[in-house]
């Protein structure tokens, strides 16, 4: 079966984006201690452009969690694969995401953050899937609202494959 990717999101339009994202939380946290949690895998890409572009002191954590495997659908279970390696009590945490569909993994996330009693936990999602939600989460700063299709590029993959595409794109496959 071979497979094709059309593009969903342009790199220019990702790249401003992040630039926008940026200013905005530059604007937001002045002032703060501010932690961002780059929820791996599929963040690391984003993050990277967006620490970029946030013109203040601050800290990035990591955190690995899977909830995909090789399936083009989350499994509801979340498993966390690499932990912060530093406390973030009394810090302000922002944790940055590829993309919330179901809510189930970063409604899990913001629990398991909240609980190591931060300052302030907020999400930062480049992608939001709202016809998949299952529960409701707070998307403070988001990029994009696409609509309900399996998208890799930018770091989101599908089995590991298709992050280093500089686009958001859709994956077709042909026999």
């Amino acid at each position: 079966m071979a497979t094709n990717v059309s593009t969903m999101i342009d790199s220019d339009r990702i790249a401003q984006r992040v630039r926008e994202l940026g200013a905005e939380i530059t604007r937001d946290y002045v002032g703060r201690n501010l932690v961002l949690v780059c929820v791996l895998k599929g963040s690391f890409v984003f993050t990277s452009d967006l620490v970029r572009h946030i013109d203040l002191p601050m800290r990035v954590e990591f955190l690995g969690v899977r909830s995909y495997g090789e399936d083009t659908k989350s499994s509801g279970v979340v498993q966390i694969t690499h932990d912060l390696t530093k406390p973030v009590e009394g810090d302000d945490v922002l944790v940055v995401e590829d993309i919330v569909d179901t809510g189930l993994t970063i409604a899990h996330l913001l629990d398991l953050l909240r609980t190591r009693k931060p300052a302030s936990v907020k999400v930062c999602s480049l992608l939001h899937k709202p016809a998949r939600t299952r529960i409701q989460v707070p998307i403070d700063y988001l990029g994009f609202t696409i609509e309900d299709k399996f998208v890799v590029g930018y770091g989101l993959d599908w089995a590991e494959r298709y992050r280093n595409l500089p686009y958001i794109g859709l994956v077709e496959s042909s026999s």
